[in-house]
């Protein structure tokens, strides 16, 4: 592959992904063949697409949650929130899991943030 994935390149691929855009659209914002463009999808996906256990803070109604991946989707995952670490607004509405999607992961929490 002659494209080296430059934090551009990666910005773009993640949000285009993110919006549920095609690989042949991706190819095309990039500027190259679509086999080389499924080659740069498939290395950044691997690079930004959350696991089961990991631990996350998201924005959700633009409140700070924090919790741990139990279940992944196609582009968003089953949580389990954390309480103590999460905004207290949100628990008269939320139950203990929710759906979030990728895009409003903003971190992930090392295990030694306890």
């Amino acid at each position: 592959m002659g494209k080296i994935i430059t934090e551009e390149i990666q910005s773009l691929v993640e949000v285009e992904l993110r919006k549920g855009a095609s690989k042949s659209r991706i190819a095309t914002l990039l500027g190259v063949p679509y086999d080389e463009a499924i080659v740069i999808i498939d290395e950044i996906k691997a690079s930004f697409r959350p696991d089961v256990g990991d631990r996350i803070i998201f924005s959700f109604r633009d409140e700070k949650m924090a919790g741990t991946i139990i279940k992944l989707l196609n582009n968003s995952a089953v949580v389990e929130i954390y309480w103590d670490k999460s905004s207290d607004k949100m628990k008269d509405i939320m139950e203990s899991k929710t759906i979030v999607n990728f895009k409003d992961i903003e971190e992930f929490i090392s295990a030694e943030a306890d």
